[in-house]
């Protein structure tokens, strides 16, 4: 799994949060643990939690099955 593949899963979830006035910056990958940032109108919703489990989490899982978690730093 390398930054560049979890680059482009995350530039096919960034529509649907730039909807919303949010958006999600890769911050790095180690141990099938991704690091990323919430920003906008992403980084003080309290449905932010949600967002990133439910749905980055979940679709980088379904095509990055190495990938075993997702955290907001």
């Amino acid at each position: 799994m390398t930054n560049e593949n979890v680059q482009k899963i995350l530039d096919e979830i960034r529509p649907s949060l730039q909807a919303d006035g949010g958006d999600v910056e890769l911050v790095g990958v180690k141990d099938g643990t991704v690091s990323v940032r919430l920003t906008g109108a992403c980084g003080g919703c309290p449905m932010s939690t949600m967002t990133l489990k439910m749905g980055i989490e979940r679709a980088l899982k379904a095509k990055l099955p190495e990938v075993k978690e997702v955290v907001n730093v």
